[in-house]
């Protein structure tokens, strides 16, 4: 629940459990938390949504004559906003893929660098491996610190947030 609701706060060393727990805590760093929460990371709504829109994909090819809209709360959701949600998880996971690239070129094993990575991009507190639950960030090398600086912020501001801060055309009258 920790991991989840991105309080940082850690009790034990879940890194001490069986190597299934390793990769159960990766997949939990990259969920965010409810919509409207504080909390960085791709909400789970948007995930839903996905969700719902993949099993509608499968019904569709069933039947493609069929409209069959996403619903959520009783409300149906246009495909452009299903788009849309499926762009922004998309860069999602492409910076952060980057990112974790980045970071073992830096020097971090693979599963540090994709814990750390995913850690700040959720603003989550601990990550993985040498930026886990009972270590800190001191390993990180400072060009390292400061991308994961950047990925807070991306995760924390939203990510069209930030990027469009950083166009040119946004500074422009």
């Amino acid at each position: 629940m920790s991991i989840l609701s991105s309080t940082g706060f850690v009790t034990i060393d879940y890194e001490k459990w069986a190597p299934f727990f390793t990769h159960f805590f990766l997949l939990l760093l990259l969920f965010g938390a409810c919509a409207g929460s504080t909390s960085g990371g791709v909400k789970m709504v948007r995930y839903q949504l996905l969700l719902k829109n993949s099993l509608l994909e499968l019904k569709r090819l069933i039947h493609p004559s069929a409209v069959l809209p996403v619903r959520h709360n009783g409300h149906g959701i246009s495909q452009e906003i299903i788009a849309k949600v499926a762009a922004f998880v998309l860069l999602y996971l492409a910076i952060f893929g980057i990112s974790s690239l980045i970071m073992s070129i830096l020097g971090l094993e693979i599963t540090s660098a994709m814990g750390s990575v995913a850690a700040c991009m959720g603003n989550i507190g601990p990550g993985l491996g040498s930026t886990g639950p009972v270590t800190n960030f001191s390993l990180v090398p400072d060009l390292g610190k400061w991308l994961l600086s950047f990925d807070m912020l991306l995760g924390r501001l939203e990510l069209y947030t930030v990027l469009m801060i950083l166009r040119p055309s946004f500074w422009r009258e």
